[in-house]
């Protein structure tokens, strides 16, 4: 999956709160944020989780419940046809739409609302059979690798290519909400690269943006971040995801990073080339010099000047013989 520049997700997720109207406004701020996608996430519950699963630690802190995690859950599940009414609005306004489908049944339905790729949660590390089934669908891949190591890694990018994927790229996240910055490990991003010679992103869950501008800076070809309307709002995830001003400023890091990364290939810019005119260092005439007299460390020096040759040539001149007159301050040309 190439798209020529960073890919910038904002990760909707279920900050919507179960309500298509929230939903419709995340598609809008993220545009005018800069996102070049936002994400949500489609499940149908009883497909998704028992019962009985309690709420993650984060989610009854943040929720302020005890309720169950499949009681929350449903709560914010959102309709097929909400979602229809989400895509076409994406498309109108201008912004890739993308969820990330947690069972088979949602993800055909994924398939055929269109969409560019085909996002893998932290939470289907390992699930061989979905993964087989998600790569038997021949579109691009992303896959985050929270709560694993390599070695899961491993297996899911063999079972997604058994089912037949080729495009795969991976994010590296650390699954916590929000994630200390002792526990981001940043250049797990690169390992998963260099292991897998995958193209790599990173999916951030901290406070700010310095970590996800960074993993840019070394790289990154998509950067995901939770994005909210308002990070007071009641629900498992507004607390640690980014307000659409804060997004914002991270999507103008993003560019200005990129911008900054350049081809690679040392050489000085046109406008150092200008500069250079007047500041490089010159070998010029410390004294008057007459033809047939040898340079030396005596008669000539080195200053700033506008012509002349670079100081760089300084063993190669001396000990030459000039074929001309020079006046003090003049530059030296052989």
């Amino acid at each position: 999956m190439n798209y020529g520049k960073c890919l910038i997700i904002a990760e909707a997720g279920v900050n919507h709160n179960g309500r298509l109207d929230l939903a419709i406004r995340l598609c809008d701020e993220a545009k005018k944020a800069g996102a070049d996608v936002v994400k949500f996430q489609t499940w149908k519950t009883e497909a998704l989780l028992t019962r009985h699963v309690e709420q993650a630690d984060y989610q009854s802190r943040n929720t302020g419940r005890t309720e169950s995690q499949f009681d929350m859950i449903k709560k914010l599940e959102l309709s097929y046809d909400d979602f229809r009414t989400i895509r076409r609005h994406c498309d109108e306004i201008g912004i890739l739409f993308a969820s990330t489908a947690d069972e088979p049944e949602s993800l055909d339905f994924l398939i055929e609302l269109g969409i560019p790729f085909i996002k893998v949660g932290s939470g289907d590390i390992g699930n061989i059979s979905f993964l087989r089934y998600i790569g038997s669908k021949g579109l691009p891949v992303i896959l985050s690798t929270g709560m694993s190591t390599l070695a899961d890694v491993d297996i899911s990018i063999n079972a997604l290519r058994q089912g037949g994927a080729a495009d795969i790229t991976l994010m590296h996240c650390t699954t916590s909400y929000p994630c200390p910055p002792q526990d981001v490990n940043l250049n797990a991003m690169l390992t998963l690269r260099n292991a897998f010679r995958l193209p790599a992103g990173y999916s951030d869950h901290t406070v700010g943006r310095d970590v996800a501008v960074a993993a840019v800076a070394l790289g990154a070809v998509a950067i995901e971040k939770h994005f909210t309307l308002d990070r007071g709002m009641e629900g498992p995830d507004h607390a640690a995801s980014t307000s659409p001003a804060d997004f914002a400023e991270l999507a103008k890091a993003v560019r200005r990073i990129e911008l900054s990364m350049g081809t690679g290939i040392k050489e000085p810019t046109d406008t150092e080339r200008d500069i250079a005119k007047v500041v490089t260092k010159r070998i010029v005439a410390r004294t008057a010099i007459m033809p047939g007299e040898a340079f030396t460390d005596s008669n000539v020096c080195v200053k700033r000047n506008d012509a002349g040759i670079p100081a760089r040539y300084w063993d190669a001149v001396l000990g030459r013989t000039s074929d001309r007159s020079y006046l003090p301050d003049e530059g030296i040309v052989i």
